[in-house]
């Protein structure tokens, strides 16, 4: 396998859990994968956003 079917699989695995993964974790991932590719980062965004969409209240604990 080469860089590129790494980043790919890196990629699809990030898009997975993106929800689940730190805010700060989420900004440096999306910032660092937008330097160069301004054209994309609504779509991305939107994609991002369409998978894991935030809640206002995170869900009750269960007792």
């Amino acid at each position: 396998m080469d860089e590129t079917r790494f980043a790919q699989l890196l990629g699809a695995a990030a898009i997975s859990v993106w929800g689940d993964m730190p805010r700060d974790i989420q900004e440096a991932l999306f910032e660092t994968a937008m330097r160069s590719h301004e054209e994309l980062r609504h779509d991305l965004a939107k994609l991002l956003h369409d998978r894991h969409p935030r809640t206002e209240h995170p869900p009750r604990p269960a007792f």
